[in-house]
């Protein structure tokens, strides 16, 4: 039980990498508070969780929103008593398109959810990571912030600003104890994949993959065992660093 312990809040965690991430972490004895706008979805992680043995409630949450954040981490100390670990993994992007195609009012909501999140769960969970003497945030970025690909700029541009948001976080949160880590995933099997292809076809897969020197897209159980790494006290002297995960593609 690597996690035992700790409670962990996990945004967008009703699909995707976060839903591994939940159910990861949850395995090794995590209390999850799982997060996400689509409450089937969230309600059905907690659910399969629960009925795993594991600890797990739910919160509907828009990230992006300073409010739904401060509901947020209430609703996780009420209901377990405590915070060691916060999972920013919600995301958002728009289908790839040339970049002069993409509308204003995307633009703003792709930087709210990728972006200013990062600053609204700051907000409120730094104040109670430092009464308890520490605390780890684990922020999922993007190889798009590092390594774009063509059709996704304003999602790349996010995705950087999210990498250097992170690390700037690790510098100054640092004397509080508190340790910020980022992982920067390849295109996955997961709700955002046919937006960032465009179209979901045979064809279009095989050409991203071509892209992956390991030769595949990636799994949320990858993401999550690089979380749990980045959690867990075994990553006790980790802050500010950038994992790339993506079987080589930014080689």
């Amino acid at each position: 039980m690597r996690l035992k312990g700790k409670t962990a809040i996990i945004t967008g965690g009703g699909s995707g990498f976060g839903e591994g991430t939940a159910r990861r972490f949850a395995q090794e004895g995590c209390q999850v508070m799982v997060a996400d706008i689509n409450d089937e979805g969230g309600r059905r992680v907690v659910s399969e969780i629960a009925a795993a043995g594991g600890q797990a409630a739910y919160q509907h949450a828009d990230v992006s929103k300073d409010a739904d954040w401060g509901v947020l981490v209430q609703a996780t100390l009420d209901a377990f008593g405590g915070l060691t670990t916060v999972i920013n993994n919600a995301g958002t992007t728009h289908r790839n398109q040339p970049m002069l195609d993409v509308s204003e009012e995307l633009f703003d909501r792709i930087y709210a959810v990728n972006v200013k999140s990062l600053f609204h769960s700051a907000k409120h969970c730094v104040p109670v990571f430092e009464k308890a003497g520490g605390g780890v945030f684990v922020n999922i970025a993007s190889t798009a912030g590092v390594r774009p690909r063509p059709g996704l700029t304003s999602y790349n541009g996010s995705k950087g600003a999210a990498i250097m948001t992170s690390r700037s976080m690790a510098v100054e949160l640092a004397p509080k104890k508190i340790r910020v880590c980022i992982i920067n995933p390849v295109a996955g099997d997961t709700p955002l994949l046919k937006d960032f292809m465009g179209s979901d076809t045979p064809e279009m897969r095989a050409k991203f993959i071509a892209t992956v020197p390991l030769g595949r897209l990636a799994q949320p159980s990858d993401i999550a065992n690089t979380a749990l790494w980045l959690a867990s006290d075994e990553a006790a002297f980790i802050t500010g660093t950038c994992i790339e995960v993506d079987g080589g593609r930014c080689v």
